[in-house]
């Protein structure tokens, strides 16, 4: 019998077809940990995972009640960056840390604000529409209405890895860059160009607003309204985060009335969305499907990963990347150090 067993839910996530464990055993094969299939539904889900040793979370939401039911978990894993599928609040109160995968897909993530960025501005798929619709005397004109993007101004809210990788690509198309973020040092942001601002100054001030906030209970609906309206009536929206940080119906209203100009997205507050969503149908709207951090090495790299985090848990050590750090002080794992990582959690 296996010395450790991880239990994950039957079924995968955001995978290449087929994909199988072979990556995350690389790390597991050699501590004797196995990997169990388990129905991805709650009740069936707890009868199997009560005994494990560690739960690989994917494809279903990991409950309070599920985690109250383990008796034995040492961590819970994501093979995401978001981890708003396990409720941490309950992970943390269980002395249970769980890790995801914060630092995988950053340029990915980044290349694909950009590309909703300048797609949004100059009005790629209204143009490429034009084109293929025979309309092409009417596309110059409708360029003529845009301002050059040299000297616009794009505003982050929230500075993370990957806003902090856009402000990279940004720079050299000649933008202004500002960002609100209370939770990193206004020192920080201003070592990559950007300059510390209020919420309220990167609405009103910016022809491009990326939003970056995680998705977390606190900032649910965490842009509404009010925040729109104080937008410029040309401003463009990207969100390349998550959906549930945007009140979607307030921004369905503040693109049909104009109040701003575009909306550039790859998250939606219900994914897929449903055919009666009005923004399949606006044209001042561009959608992609979730795909910011999909490329050629997704499953292979993050794969990889999950099995080094859950590896080095059931060894004895602190992950990597740690989204509740705290309860690792409470526990008996060691700090450790590989060469050229940080030391401890990284949340």
């Amino acid at each position: 019998m296996p010395r450790f067993k991880v239990v994950t839910p039957k079924g995968a996530s955001f995978t290449v077809a087929g994909g199988g464990y072979g990556f995350e055993k690389e790390a597991l094969d050699p501590i004797d940990a196995e990997i169990v299939e388990a129905p991805a539904n709650e009740a069936e889900f707890i009868d199997a995972a009560r005994t494990a040793d560690a739960i690989y979370a994917k494809g279903m939401p990991i409950t309070k009640k599920i985690i109250d039911a383990l008796e034995n978990c040492k961590v819970i894993t994501l093979g995401s960056v978001g981890v708003d599928s396990v409720d941490i609040k309950a992970a943390t109160a269980r002395g249970i840390p769980v890790t995801n995968i914060p630092d995988t897909f950053i340029e990915e993530v980044a290349d694909h604000a950009m590309l909703l960025l300048l797609a949004g501005f100059r009005r790629l798929i209204q143009q490429d529409r034009m084109v293929r619709e025979g309309r092409w005397p009417e596309g110059r004109p409708a360029l003529l209405k845009i301002p050059r993007l040299m000297g616009q101004t794009l505003g982050f809210i929230s500075f993370g890895r990957v806003a902090r990788a856009v402000a990279r690509r940004a720079a050299p198309f000649g933008l202004r860059m500002m960002a609100y973020d209370p939770f990193i040092q206004e020192t920080l942001i201003s070592e990559h160009g950007v300059m510390p601002a209020t919420l309220s100054e990167v609405l009103t001030q910016s022809d491009f607003v990326s939003m970056h906030a995680p998705a977390r209970p606190e900032i649910h609906h965490m842009l509404g309204e009010k925040h729109f309206r104080q937008m410029k009536p040309n401003a463009i929206f990207i969100n390349t985060g998550r959906g549930p940080t945007v009140d979607e119906e307030a921004l369905i209203k503040a693109l049909q009335e104009g109040w701003i100009a575009h909306a550039a997205l790859d998250v939606l507050e219900t994914e897929p969305p449903s055919p009666n969503n009005p923004m399949l149908g606006m044209e001042n709207v561009t959608l992609t499907a979730h795909v910011a951090s999909a490329s050629a090495r997704f499953d292979e790299a993050r794969k990889r990963r999950v099995g080094h985090e859950l590896s080095l848990v059931l060894s004895g050590m602190w992950p990597v990347s740690c989204v509740n750090p705290s309860v690792l002080q409470n526990t008996s794992l060691r700090r450790w150090q590989p060469v050229g990582m940080d030391r401890g959690p990284n949340s």
